[in-house]
């Protein structure tokens, strides 16, 4: 009888055993099974390449670039694509970057604004089978280019109507002077769409405010930033409209420094000087870049022009400061559904 227990015993430990091996078979090839399916697809999006070109600004401008590389950063990290960077240094960079990324065989190419123009027309002329993105510029004679623009008048509108709201009825720093400025960079047709829609919302609101405007002729000088904007206050500007990317820095810390209020651009820059912000004229340079990489990856890229405006979310107002009372971000957010609803419309000229 003893004997019968240890044979049994040791045929149960001999199941035992073999179901613990079977087990173990099973579920490594189950594994075996899925692994490749996601390899392969990972690897399909890894070798879609992008490359960006930055204007003169750089990445660390805060501002217009910073945005272009967000919504690149974002496709890399969602979509598993490949990409890189070059900065351009002078405005001599910006056939040769965008010719370095083509002739690598990149799939698509982002040229960050428009001062990049007639490069993007050159090196895409050259490689018909690259897909290039351009911002802020349109071309529309290539098969190959897409060209991402920004109703910019439409957000500036808002920011003027703010800027003249808090002068007229003397919110926090503004002490009523009815005076507010905007610097540009260079004078092209993104930096005074911008300011035209500004000088408008301020006009609308306040008709006897007085708007100063003057340009710095680059993107990439805070101390010519900020020198314009001390200019501007010692004119008694009291809230200045920065539509100068890096440049802008300089404009926002003269506002710090003087305790009153400048507007950002591009970016929500209230992070910069969170007391002296008074909102930001946000435009969605990221949300633009990314959809256009998607776009392309799954074989939807379209030639031509895309606009951005407050309908579709690609410009709006950054947070606004906290001085300012309810009642006017009320005013404010009617006009900007008065805009969307077709009750306003905003020219992109600036008054003489």
């Amino acid at each position: 009888m003893r004997r019968w227990r240890v044979v049994l015993a040791s045929l149960l430990i001999l199941v035992l055993a073999l179901s613990v091996v079977l087990s173990g078979c099973s579920s490594k090839t189950k594994q075996e099974s899925t692994q490749p399916q996601q390899t392969t697809e990972a690897n399909k999006n890894k070798n879609f390449k992008v490359g960006l070109v930055t204007d003169v600004g750089g990445i660390n401008d805060r501002s217009f670039n910073q945005m272009a590389y967000e919504g690149l950063q974002r496709a890399a990290k969602e979509l598993g694509v490949t990409v890189n960077v070059i900065q351009s240094k002078q405005m001599t960079d910006y056939v040769p970057n965008l010719t370095n990324f083509a002739q690598q065989g990149y799939d698509l190419v982002i040229s960050v604004g428009f001062m990049m123009h007639d490069a993007t027309e050159e090196v895409s002329q050259k490689f018909p089978n690259t897909k290039f993105l351009i911002i802020d510029s349109e071309i529309t004679d290539r098969p190959n280019v897409a060209s991402a623009m920004f109703k910019e008048q439409e957000v500036g509108y808002l920011a003027g109507a703010l800027a003249g709201l808090v002068e007229k009825e003397k919110v926090g720093k503004a002490k009523g002077t009815n005076i507010i400025g905007a610097v540009g960079g260079m004078q092209i047709p993104p930096v005074d769409r911008f300011i035209a829609g500004y000088q408008q919302g301020a006009k609308a609101v306040n008709p006897d405010i007085k708007i100063l405007i003057n340009y710095t002729n680059n993107f990439n000088d805070p101390a010519a930033g900020k020198q314009m904007a001390l200019t501007q206050i010692s004119q008694g500007a009291e809230i200045i409209f920065q539509v100068a990317g890096g440049t802008g820095e300089g404009v926002i810390k003269a506002a710090q420094e003087k305790n009153l209020y400048a507007i950002g651009v591009d970016a929500d820059q209230s992070y910069l000087a969170p007391d002296n912000v008074l909102t930001s004229a946000v435009k969605r340079v990221d949300v633009a870049v990314y959809d256009v990489i998607k776009d392309a990856l799954n074989g939807n890229f379209k030639s031509g022009i895309m606009y951005f405006d407050l309908k579709n979310n690609g410009v709006g107002l950054g947070k606004i400061n906290k001085d300012v009372p309810q009642s006017i971000i009320d005013q404010v957010n009617q006009l900007a559904k008065d805009i969307i609803d077709g009750k306003i419309q905003v020219s992109d000229k600036i008054s003489k």
